[in-house]
């Protein structure tokens, strides 16, 4: 059940790796799932712009990607997140960069665990559950 974290092309490491990492695992578990293999992988803008363009042909930027490998109801997959974009929307919206970044870690996660966020309602499901495993690691680890 190996999470691993990588980062291409930025100055930046996850800080308390192991609880986030258990924190993830209580995440998925609370999602009546098993973890396969979710690798994390922190980048620049520029390097996820590029997948953006050649794996979604969009030519935005964006803060996250993530690319799902699950089978049943074992998740696994690759998540990329912009750091930049991280650090931007944790100004935009006035929060903590930290708490920025365990938000869109989840939100990997989450659909990984097969939620959407294209329609309003799936963005509204999608939300309460970054909010509730936010909570939970505000709960374990505070």
């Amino acid at each position: 059940m190996p999470i691993r974290f990588f980062y291409e092309k930025v100055d930046f490491k996850v800080k308390n790796p192991r609880n986030i990492i258990q924190w993830i695992k209580e995440s998925v578990k609370k999602e009546r799932s098993l973890i396969g293999e979710i690798n994390y992988i922190f980048c620049c803008d520029n390097y996820l712009l590029s997948l953006n363009q050649d794996f979604l042909r969009h030519k935005t930027l964006t803060d996250i990607i993530t690319f799902d490998y699950s089978v049943k109801n074992s998740i696994s997959g690759e998540i990329y997140i912009s750091i930049e974009r991280v650090k931007e929307n944790s100004m935009k919206f006035r929060c903590d960069f930290e708490e920025e970044l365990r938000r869109v870690m989840i939100h990997g996660v989450l659909h990984l665990s097969g939620y959407n966020d294209k329609l309003p309602a799936e963005v509204s499901k999608m939300r309460k559950k970054e909010d509730a495993y936010l909570s939970l690691h505000k709960r374990c680890f505070t």
